[in-house]
């Protein structure tokens, strides 16, 4: 079988087509990948880790255990209306979010207004973002793992970095293209940064509001 046996790069291309790209090429240029990588991933003829499964997976939405290795549900178990809330942000002055690794998302947060179900939260801890978000806050953005666009330039975003670095940062211009600077809510800007994905901050629950909402997993 072409695509090898494990049926990983069959899953791929049905996580693909149900995320609604006709062709690997469109989800390639969708997602920032690189064209040929992805399709030999598909079709079968480079097999794909999984550190890149899990890349995968965040973009078109299923879970990167299926992807990997068949195991579970193609997608997340969320209760209609609810999004996961997948870490937390601001525990220390570099603006990381802190995920649960290798645990799937339990506590979980209604979809904001205007949101998406590729919407997902982040709850923030400690006082590092003070002025964007308080200690208990919700902060919401589009879970679409796309690389940053011009109208994201100084707002306060979501990116992950090529060393794996989840972030909340302002985007500013690097000093070249494909370079960003990451601006500290509270402490250093990190500068020349190369990014996976950028995405807006949709929406931020106030602390108080944020726990009446908040439904806790098991």
């Amino acid at each position: 079988m072409s695509a090898g046996r494990d049926g990983r790069a069959e899953r791929l291309r049905e996580a693909r087509i149900a995320r609604g790209f006709e062709t690997a090429a469109a989800a390639a240029d969708a997602f920032g990948w690189n064209r040929n990588t992805y399709a030999s991933n598909e079709n079968g003829n480079a097999p794909f880790s999984y550190r890149k499964a899990k890349d995968y997976a965040g973009a078109l939405g299923v879970r990167p255990e299926w992807l990997y290795d068949a195991v579970g549900a193609m997608r997340p178990a969320i209760e209609p209306g609810y999004v996961p809330v997948v870490g937390m942000v601001g525990a220390n002055p570099e603006g990381v979010v802190l995920f649960a690794l290798g645990q799937e998302p339990t506590d979980l947060a209604p979809i904001p207004p205007g949101g998406t179900e590729k919407a997902a939260a982040l709850r923030v801890a400690g006082h590092s973002m003070r002025g964007v978000a308080d200690d208990g806050a919700l902060i919401y953005f589009e879970d679409q793992r796309t690389p940053p666009t011009p109208d994201m330039l100084g707002h306060v975003v979501v990116v992950e970095t090529d060393t794996d670095e989840v972030l909340v940062k302002r985007l500013l211009r690097g000093s070249r293209t494909g370079l960003y600077d990451l601006e500290s809510v509270a402490g250093p800007t990190r500068r020349d940064a190369r990014l996976r994905w950028a995405a807006h901050i949709t929406a931020i629950i106030p602390p108080f509001q944020a726990r009446r909402i908040i439904r806790a997993g098991a």
